[in-house]
């Protein structure tokens, strides 16, 4: 990582030797865990649905690991575990991706994402100082936009890189990098903000520099390990 930073103001952060946080000029935030939380279940009965309505089939995501995933990822591990092979679920994810957005944007009052601590600080911080911020989600696009306008962020990001037709978070962090150069300059300097050691690995494969924060489920001591 470049820069470690906790939500608790017992630890102090970790930057890398030389790395400047304000260096970049478009820093690109994960959602999830990085910006907010959502207490409610909306999300995952979309997921639930959309796979009951195109598939005829049930398929949670107990054990599937989430954090750090994308919602590509996370639908293909559940139906890989419900039995369905790659080929059958390649065939019809765009069905799936369809009606889970359908679905989200049906529930979409029921969502009730929390803010992490002090980002809307942070974000009001970048925008004051002339950066461009954006988003570099695994949440599908519409669901990623319908949970920060409930949180009031909407309007601070103007341009964003989500799952599908991109899957791993490396692919969209490259290509959220790149969409913030077509605002700037193809040389502009570009920084994620995640908060999971998939997060971390992403930005390395993708050669961006990364602040992390520990806000909910990685520990300061967990993620200061990679």
């Amino acid at each position: 990582m470049t820069a470690l930073v906790s939500s608790s103001a017992t630890e102090a952060p970790y930057i890398r030797a030389g790395f400047r946080c304000d260096a970049a000029q478009s820093y690109l935030f994960d959602i999830d865990g990085t910006l907010l939380n959502c207490r409610d279940a909306v999300h995952y009965r979309a997921f639930r649905q959309a796979v009951e309505n195109v598939l005829g089939i049930e398929a949670g995501i107990d054990g599937v690991p989430v954090h750090g995933n994308t919602d590509i990822g996370i639908l293909r591990a559940a139906l890989r575990r419900a039995g369905v092979d790659d080929t059958r679920v390649d065939l019809h994810l765009p069905q799936i991706v369809e009606h889970m957005c359908a679905e989200a944007q049906r529930s979409r009052e029921q969502f009730i994402p929390e803010l992490c601590p002090s980002i809307r600080e942070l974000v009001l911080h970048l925008l004051e100082r002339g950066k461009l911020p954006g988003i570099a989600s695994g949440n599908l696009e519409p669901i990623g936009w319908i949970k920060l306008e409930k949180a009031d962020l909407k309007s601070m990001f103007s341009f964003g890189s989500f799952a599908w037709p991109l899957e791993s978070r490396a692919e969209i962090f490259s290509h959220g990098a790149f969409l913030a150069r077509q605002r700037l300059r193809p040389s502009a300097g570009v920084c994620v903000l995640g908060d999971t050691p998939a997060d971390i690995h992403a930005a390395r494969v993708a050669g961006l520099p990364i602040i992390v924060l520990a806000t909910v489920i990685y520990t300061f001591p967990d993620l200061l390990t990679y």
